[in-house]
């Protein structure tokens, strides 16, 4: 039986772009409808992405302290793991997560409906659950907040010890032998949680460096790092085959860094990035143009081609984060609604939750030398650091890029424990126009690891007094 409903706002996908642009559609008074093609909200991040991973990457850490604070003097006998533990802790959090979102929709009227949704037309979009056309929208304006997938290399053969992340969070076992193949955010979460667990890691990435994208001075201190945890990092490298046997799964490689013999694996994590779902929600048929990949554009109010439909998330391109869907769905929102209001961040960070953590954010060493923007650049080394020598950190760096004339804050980049938390400092200095002395004049909390932040923003205007203060007082870069 198919129901005919109409609204105003209608939002396909209820991740943290969906729900977010159907609380604040709804706050602003619109009648919502949002459709969801599983029981629970949340999406990617929620049920199988940066939510349950950070709760395992918090057990990881434990471990990993465990081990690291024996130089200390402080002994503890080998941890028992629990997997069964494991997974419930992780699924109860999850549970109770999905439920407030739930409890957030009904206070709110947004109606939910459970299914795929793909459009019909310029103004309806067709609601399918259990194979059957369940639903018909009509609505006023829409909000596609699809998300993106998994991608998966080519040619693989079906065999469930070859998984992806959503696999490798439902912890089914612990490997004795596992080889991820990518070396970026998600290869490394996942890499930093099995070995905490007891797998012997492999990492290949075709790229020359762990973590593409991100500037190399603060890969090398965590390739350092896992260097002595895993058996092989082979960067410039590719698998060249895979052959599946009763027992394990050969592979051979190729490259730079490649080993000579092919090596056996238990299980083979692909971590090779994402695809948008841009083509999968038949956007042609109202006229939103999707670009060969499954992009969607969208303008800086977050309007397609289609003037009454927007999109958000990781289906109108990279950065594929939650916390960036989130602020794209605000604006959305309340474009529909008729406020004044636009997505235009001069940064939006990004974080590994490795071990140690790297996070950065604005304007990286390798973007300014690939477009020849001139920068300063100022680094204060941990090892300076009294708090970081207290919490055996002192391999990380916080680096701070201005610009030649102003000295304006134009990037950053953290490595070390709890770099995610302290980047956003950087952020709002950035996002607030403050320059070197701006940011050296903030009196932090000594001994404190954001005191980093200041501190290497002394040594941008020459006043650095924990360590000597360089013959030049920075680093200029750029032509």
């Amino acid at each position: 039986m198919n129901t005919n409903i109409v609204t105003e706002v209608v939002i396909l996908g209820g991740g943290p772009g969906g729900y977010t642009a159907a609380f604040r559609a709804a706050d602003l008074g619109k009648q919502v409808i949002l459709i969801e093609r599983y029981s629970k909200l949340g999406g990617v991040c929620l049920n199988v992405g940066c939510i349950p991973s950070k709760a395992l990457l918090h057990a990881a850490a434990v471990i990993n302290d465990a081990v690291e604070i024996t130089k200390f003097g402080v002994h503890f006998t080998k941890p028992s793991i629990d997997l069964e533990a494991l997974r419930a802790n992780k699924n109860q959090m999850i549970e109770r997560i999905a439920r407030g979102l739930s409890m957030l929709a009904k206070q709110r009227k947004v109606q939910i409906l459970q299914g795929v949704g793909k459009f019909v037309d310029a103004h309806r979009i067709d609601v399918t659950a259990d194979n059957a056309i369940s639903y018909t929208i009509t609505f006023d304006s829409a909000i596609i907040a699809c998300g993106s997938k998994a991608a998966r290399l080519p040619n693989l053969p079906n065999d469930p010890r070859i998984i992806n992340a959503t696999a490798a969070l439902n912890l089914a076992d612990i490997p004795a032998q596992m080889l991820i193949i990518g070396g970026g955010v998600i290869g490394l979460e996942m890499a930093t949680v099995y070995q905490a667990l007891g797998t012997q890691i492999d990492i290949v990435e075709t790229q020359s460096q762990l973590i593409p994208g991100c500037d190399l001075d603060l890969v090398k201190v965590l390739h350092k790092k896992i260097d002595k945890r895993y058996r092989y990092i082979m960067t410039d490298t590719k698998v060249t085959n895979l052959v599946i046997t009763e027992d394990d799964l050969q592979v051979q490689f190729a490259g730079k860094n490649a080993p000579e013999t092919s090596l056996v694996y238990d299980k083979v994590l692909i971590a090779i990035g994402r695809i948008p779902n841009g083509q999968e929600i038949d956007a042609d048929k109202a006229g939103v143009k999707v670009d060969e990949r499954g992009f969607i554009h969208a303008d800086h109010h977050q309007r397609t081609n289609v003037s009454h439909i927007y999109a958000v998330g990781d289906v109108v391109g990279n950065p594929m984060l939650a916390h960036k869907a989130v602020h794209e769905a605000k604006v959305a929102a309340e474009s529909i609604a008729g406020l004044i209001t636009c997505f235009e961040p001069l940064a939006i960070p990004a974080v590994a939750y490795t071990d140690p953590e790297i996070a950065w954010m604005g304007l990286t060493e390798q973007e300014a030398q690939l477009k020849n923007i001139k920068y300063d650049k100022a680094v204060f080394p941990w090892a300076a650091s009294g708090r970081a020598l207290g919490i055996g950190s002192e391999e990380g760096l916080t680096k701070l890029l201005f610009d030649p004339a102003t000295k304006r804050i134009l990037g950053a980049g953290i490595v070390g424990r709890n770099a995610g938390e302290l980047i956003s400092e950087a952020v709002l200095a950035l996002e607030l126009g403050a320059n070197a002395e701006d940011l050296g004049l903030i009196i932090h909390p000594h001994p404190t690891l954001s005191e980093t932040l200041g501190l290497a923003a002394d040594i941008a205007t020459g006043s650095i007094t924990d360590i000597l203060p360089p013959k030049r007082r920075l680093e200029r870069k750029g032509k």
